[in-house]
């Protein structure tokens, strides 16, 4: 993800992802809902000059492409770990601007950990992120569907999966795996979506950390195999990536 991470972290873009079909007339009603009166057109064409290009009230250009959004995170995340962070897009006339529309440019499918909230680590504002979080970043068709929608209804050009050092969902997954136990209801869930991706050629930690990384890619290629998505990365106008953020480092960094 930063320009300063070795050749070997970079990864080409994907080649397939996809999610759930919505019939046109619940996408008009959605997007009137969710969008306000701003009305965003099909899927921005790589490269292609955007209405949303600054939002209104805001003086910074915004990323209209997978690529400069990627740009644009790197830069934040920068500012972020060497504590110059500019908490963009905060001021009153972008909060007013904001009530007529939105036009963020990427999607950010986060873990719920209170150490890593996304428009923190990558030094962005109000209007710029859809965040979706869930523990592990595990899928379920809540989570499907926010990030469909961002993609299909907001014509936002780059998903990013974001693990992070010590996640304790992961933890608790891999630590189920090895004992039998079972763990409460809904927390059983997490670790079962999570189990496939277990890396068990590793013991202890590097058991557990590893495993952080498989199950980003995991996440990954499962947003990967929707339809709709995988048209959309079809056609240029959707990269889908994983990353992972350091705790101890503050950095972010592809994974895949």
């Amino acid at each position: 993800m930063n320009s300063d991470i070795p050749p070997h972290r970079a990864v080409g873009l994907a080649s397939t992802a996809s999610a759930g079909r919505v019939a046109p007339a619940r996408r008009s009603l959605l997007r009137a809902a969710l969008t306000g009166t701003a009305a965003l057109g099909a899927g921005l064409a790589a490269g292609a000059p955007s209405a949303a290009a600054t939002p209104t009230g805001s003086t910074r250009p915004r990323p209209t492409t997978a690529q400069e959004a990627l740009r644009e995170l790197a830069a934040g995340n920068l500012r972020w770990r060497t504590y110059r962070e500019r908490h963009p897009d905060e001021s009153p006339t972008v909060r007013l601007a904001l009530t007529s529309g939105q036009h963020p440019f990427a999607v950010v499918l986060g873990c719920i950990d209170s150490r890593v909230p996304p428009e923190l680590v990558f030094d962005q504002g109000l209007g710029d992120l859809m965040t979706v979080r869930s523990a592990g970043e595990v899928l379920d068709e809540a989570v499907l569907g926010s990030v469909a929608y961002g993609v299909l209804e907001l014509g936002i050009p780059l998903v990013m999966v974001l693990g992070h050092q010590s996640c304790g969902a992961v933890k608790a997954a891999v630590q189920a795996d090895e004992s039998g136990e079972e763990l409460p209801a809904h927390i059983q869930y997490l670790a079962d979506q999570i189990s496939p991706a277990i890396d068990h050629s590793k013991e202890g930690d590097a058991r557990i950390d590893a495993t952080i990384d498989a199950n980003v890619g995991l996440v990954r290629s499962r947003l990967a195999a929707e339809p709709d998505l995988a048209a959309k990365v079809a056609t240029g106008d959707l990269v889908i990536v994983g990353a992972r953020y350091e705790l101890t480092s503050q950095l972010v960094h592809r994974t895949s």
